[in-house]
């Protein structure tokens, strides 16, 4: 089915001003750290060593939430990422139902309606507060309101029938789901919605050495990429393609096995 609602124009640094509007508390207590700590060194004289390793410490946080987000800036709103074009090109040039997963920040469904006008969207909101306890989702939650409705599910039993939907779109949501049991769990209940043929397409950041050049620490919130093919492989399904998107955003197409 169409959308009547129009996409709003993206704007030039959308992108990284809405991680900074959701993370914005990680940001004002690293710099309040980092200047307490060299408000220290200076008031009471450390040894030099010590001062030297105090000092590099505060500089390598400025340093790291300044090149996150430079890098953001890159990846979200100067890269072609979020001109979702090449899903139809390179992935699923024309899927009778098409599924689209968020948990509360759909950035996405209104773009897969505009590329596929005659496909049926479905949106379904996987949000668990249990699985998902990072603020930063709550706050997005919050301040985001979607153009187009979404369905509340379960991501260990969603709303579909067995085999109905051509392409399953999850885009940069199941890292939020922690623990392995249940990225099982999620992965099996698409492996059981997904026609034959269909597919599975996950964007996601891995803890790489690029993103962790760029992140920092912060790179362990994603995860590797062999845990998403044991993951994908444990629940019944291949690797298909893989696509870099930039060289921080990987692109994987998974089919049934």
């Amino acid at each position: 089915m169409s959308s009547a609602v129009a996409r709003a124009p993206r704007g030039q640094f959308d992108g990284v001003l809405q991680i900074v509007r959701y993370n914005w508390t990680l940001y004002v207590v690293a710099i309040f750290v980092s200047a307490v700590v060299v408000g220290l060194v200076l008031l009471i004289h450390p040894p030099a060593a010590l001062a030297a390793l105090l000092i590099l410490g505060a500089i390598a946080a400025v340093f790291w939430l300044a090149l996150s987000l430079a890098v953001s800036h890159y990846v979200y709103d100067r890269s072609d990422l979020y001109r979702w074009e090449w899903i139809r090109e390179g992935v699923a040039p024309n899927p009778g139902h098409v599924v689209n997963i968020h948990a509360g920040l759909d950035e996405t469904s209104l773009a897969l309606q505009e590329m596929y006008p005659a496909a049926e969207v479905t949106i379904l909101d996987i949000y668990d507060p249990a699985e998902m306890p990072e603020p930063s989702i709550a706050r997005a939650r919050r301040e985001e309101g979607s153009a187009l409705a979404s369905v509340k599910a379960d991501f260990r039993k969603l709303p579909l029938q067995s085999e109905t939907a051509d392409l399953v779109a999850v885009i940069f949501v199941a890292h939020e789901l922690r623990r392995a049991t249940s990225k099982e769990a999620f992965f099996r209940e698409l492996a059981r919605v997904i026609k034959p043929g269909g597919r599975v397409l996950l964007v996601e950041h891995l803890r790489d050495t690029w993103n962790l050049l760029a992140f920092g620490p912060g790179a362990f919130h994603f995860f590797p990429r062999h845990e998403w093919l044991r993951v994908a492989g444990a629940t019944g399904f291949r690797l298909s393609e893989e696509i870099s998107r930039t060289v921080f955003v990987r692109a994987f197409v998974f089919v049934r096995a």
